[in-house]
């Protein structure tokens, strides 16, 4: 019984003992149940789903990126020094990779900024083919979407009160405040 457990991990008490008896064992359900309690046999807890790309009505929300410089995207983190000042990080990352393409600091950080910020990594990197963001006034302001189009890039904007659209930022930043 434990052999076949060890086996067969997601099988529960009651297929090992259909696969005891087709093996010639004469043995119950409930001997078996027995058994696979007093060994402290259970099966594991299945992974949770991962979580849906599309609302209820069926349209779609988030753009899986598929190469490098396919999506960037882009947020803000606010924290504060020990002295208790306020300062701002703008991440940019390509989700395709999962790689920080540039972090700066500031302790106000507007439209200006991230249309510098954008323009160096344009120029190192190229353009990629959508930048996504939150719908931040930096980012929706109207310098920052004309750059972005006269660049020849699309903008992929997220819900409003949606952050897990914007996951791969979320999570780095969530990583970086450790």
């Amino acid at each position: 019984m434990i052999e076949l457990a060890r086996q067969f991990g997601r099988y529960g008490y009651r297929r090992i003992a259909a696969l005891l008896r087709e093996a010639g064992w004469s043995v119950s359900d409930g001997r078996i149940e027995r058994l696979w309690r007093r060994e402290g046999l259970k099966v594991p807890q299945k992974q949770p789903k991962k979580g849906r790309l599309w609302l209820n009505d069926g349209s779609c929300v988030r753009l899986r990126p598929e190469y490098r410089n396919h999506v960037w995207s882009y947020d803000f983190v606010h924290c504060r020094t020990d002295d208790g000042k306020v300062f701002r990080t703008l991440n940019i990352l390509d989700e395709f990779s999962r790689e920080c393409l540039a972090i700066k600091v500031d302790r106000k950080l507007n439209s200006t900024n991230v249309i510098d910020a954008l323009t160096d990594l344009f120029i190192m990197r190229g353009s990629p083919a959508f930048i996504r963001s939150d719908n931040g006034p930096e980012f929706i302001a109207q310098a920052v979407r004309e750059w972005i189009a006269a660049v020849g890039a699309k903008t992929a904007y997220i819900e409003p009160g949606s952050p897990w659209e914007n996951g791969y930022c979320e999570s780095f930043q969530r990583q970086v405040q450790r």
